[in-house]
C-alpha cells in the first residue's frame, strides 16, 4: 500500500495553494517530509490530479527516449524536474539515475536487461548455441558498425559535456579575477 493517499497528496497541495502555509509548516503540521510536499505541488501543477495518482502500471522508457533525454540533459542547462515535466516524466530521479548511469557506464547503461536468474543449458541446447555461433560471425559487420556508432554518441555527449564544464569553469575564473580587482581597487581607494 502506498504511504500517502491520492486524498492526503491533494489535501497538502490545496493547502499550500490556498496559502495555509510554506511547506515547512505544513510538514511540521502534517507530517510528510518537505521534499515529498513539493514533489506533490511540482507534480500537480505540471500534471494535473494524474500527477498525484499512484500509477498502478509501471512505464518502461525505450533505449532511444532515455538516450536522447539524457543526451538533451548534458547539452543544455535545464534541471531534472524541468526536463521531467517536458517529456512527461512524473518522476525526475529516474532522469537522474539515467544520467549517473550513462556517466558511469556509457549508452549501454540505459539498454533493457533481462532479469532473473540464467536458464541452464542442456547439451542439446549447447551444441545449437555452437551453431549460431558461427553463424554469427559471418555478419558482424552490421553490429560493429552499431558499437562504433553508440561509441561515437557517447564521445559526441562528452565532448558536450567537457565543452560546458570548461565554460563554467572560465566563467568562474573570470568572476574570481573580477571580485579580486574590485577589492583592490576598493583597498586602494580607501588608503
Amino acid at each position: 500500500m502506498a504511504k500517502y493517499s491520492y486524498e492526503f497528496k491533494k489535501k497538502m497541495v490545496d493547502a499550500y495553494l490556498r496559502g495555509e502555509g510554506g511547506y515547512k509548516y505544513l510538514s511540521s503540521v502534517y507530517g510528510p517530509h518537505i521534499k515529498d510536499i513539493q514533489k506533490w505541488v511540482n507534480n500537480y501543477q505540471s500534471f494535473g490530479d494524474e500527477g498525484l495518482m499512484r500509477s498502478r502500471q509501471q512505464v518502461k522508457y525505450s533505449f532511444e527516449k532515455k538516450l536522447s533525454v539524457v543526451e538533451f540533459y548534458l547539452s543544455n542547462e535545464v534541471s531534472y524536474q524541468e526536463l521531467a515535466v517536458q517529456e512527461g516524466i512524473t518522476n525526475p530521479s529516474m532522469i537522474a539515475r539515467w544520467v549517473s548511469s550513462f556517466r558511469i557506464a556509457g549508452p549501454d547503461a540505459l539498454r533493457p536487461h533481462k532479469k532473473g536468474r540464467k536458464k541452464t543449458l542442456d547439451k542439446s541446447k549447447i551444441n545449437n548455441k555452437s551453431q549460431e555461433v558461427e553463424e554469427k560471425t559471418i555478419d558482424t559487420s552490421a553490429e560493429h558498425v552499431k558499437e562504433l556508432e553508440d561509441e561515437l554518441l557517447k564521445l559526441r555527449i562528452e565532448n558536450a559535456f567537457l565543452k560546458e564544464l570548461r565554460r563554467l569553469r572560465l566563467e568562474d575564473e573570470a568572476k574570481m579575477r573580477e571580485r579580486r580587482s574590485s577589492s583592490t581597487a576598493s583597498e586602494e581607494n580607501s588608503d
